[in-house]
C-alpha cells in the first residue's frame, strides 16, 4: 500500500528534531530506522504530515565508556550492539538480545530508540533494558530528563515519552565477571518477534543466587519486571528445584494478552517455560 502524503525534513540536531516536534505536535513523527513507522504508514495507520529524520544525527550514534556505565545512542543500530566489544563485556544481556533480532538486514538497519519509542509489546529491548536496570536518557521543549526503563513503557505501544520529547541514549550499568545474563523466546516465525520473552540478569557467587532481575516481553500490553521471579530466585542455592519453583510464579498477577498467535493460557505457559530456560541459560 501507498502511505498518505507527508512533508520530510532531514533535522541536523536534536534541538532541531525537539523544536519541529513542539511545533507540530501530533501531527509530527520521529524517523530513525523506519522498519515499524513505514509499515504502519503504509498501511495508514498511522499518518503524520512530518516526517522528522533523525538518523543522520552524529551525537545519536555511538557507544561510550563512562565508567560505572555504558552510554548508548539511540540511533545505534541493533547490529552495532551486538557486535560491540564494550557491550559483549559489560552489557551481555545487550548483545545476546541484539543477536536475536529480526533478520540481518533488520539488524542493520533498526535501531534501539525507534524500537523503544515504538513500544510494541511483542519487541525484544523492552525486557532487556529491564533487565539490564537501565535508563532512558531524552530531551525535550523542558529540557532533558531521565526515566527508568520499568517506568519507561506504560501501555500497547505507549511510553512515558512526552509529545515534544526525543530520546538521546540508554544508559546501563556494568556488570562484572560475577553477572551472568540470557534471553530466551518464543519467536513468531515470519517476524522474529516475541511471542514471550524471557531476560534474566543474575550475580552469582558459585551456585548461589545474590540477586536477580527478571523481565517480560510479549505477555502483556507491555514489558515488565517480574518481582516475584526475582525474588525467588534471590538469596537461593539454584538447582532443579528452585529454579522450577522460581519460574512457576512467572507472570502471576499480570493481564495476559491473547492473540490470533497465542492465547491467554498458551502465554501464562510459556512465560513459565521460558523463564525457566533463561534461568538455565544463564547459569549453564
Amino acid at each position: 500500500m501507498i502511505p498518505a502524503a507527508f512533508d520530510y525534513h532531514k533535522a541536523t540536531s536534536v534541538a532541531e528534531a525537539v523544536g519541529l516536534l513542539k511545533e507540530h505536535g501530533m501531527d509530527a513523527k520521529i524517523l530513525a530506522g523506519g522498519h515499524s513507522l513505514i509499515p504502519a504508514m503504509k498501511l495508514r495507520l498511522n499518518q503524520p504530515e512530518l516526517l522528522i529524520d533523525i538518523s543522520g544525527i552524529a551525537d545519536l550514534k555511538g557507544i561510550k565508556d563512562e565508567g560505572r556505565k555504558l552510554v548508548i545512542g539511540a540511533a545505534c543500530t541493533h547490529g552495532a550492539i551486538a557486535s560491540s566489544a564494550e557491550v559483549n563485556k559489560d552489557a551481555p544481556i545487550l548483545a545476546i538480545t541484539a543477536k536475536t533480532i529480526g533478520d540481518i538486514q533488520i539488524r542493520n538497519k533498526g535501531t534501539i530508540g525507534g524500537s523503544i519509542a515504538h513500544a510494541d509489546p511483542a519487541a525484544d529491548w523492552p525486557a532487556a533494558l529491564i533487565a539490564a536496570d537501565a535508563t532512558i536518557e531524552v530531551l525535550g521543549g523542558g529540557g532533558s530528563r531521565t526515566i527508568a526503563a520499568t517506568d519507561f513503557f506504560t501501555g500497547i505501544y505507549d511510553t512515558a515519552l512526552e509529545e515534544d520529547e526525543v530520546i538521546i541514549a540508554i544508559h546501563v550499568p556494568k556488570v562484572s565477571s560475577t553477572f551472568t545474563s540470557a534471553y530466551a523466546k518464543f519467536f513468531q516465525p515470519a517476524s522474529r518477534f516475541a511471542i514471550v520473552g524471557c531476560a534474566v540478569v543474575m550475580e552469582m557467587k558459585d551456585n548461589y543466587c545474590v540477586s536477580a532481575r527478571v523481565a517480560f516481553t510479549g505477555v502483556s500490553d507491555m514489558a515488565f519486571f517480574d518481582e516475584k521471579v526475582s525474588s525467588a530466585l534471590a538469596g537461593k542455592s539454584l538447582n532443579d528445584e528452585t529454579i522450577a519453583a522460581a519460574a512457576a510464579q512467572a507472570a502471576q498477577g499480570v493481564d495476559t494478552l491473547g492473540d490470533h498467535f497465542a492465547s491467554e493460557e498458551y502465554r501464562e505457559h510459556l512465560a513459565k517455560v521460558y523463564a525457566e530456560r533463561a534461568i538455565r541459560e544463564a547459569i549453564a
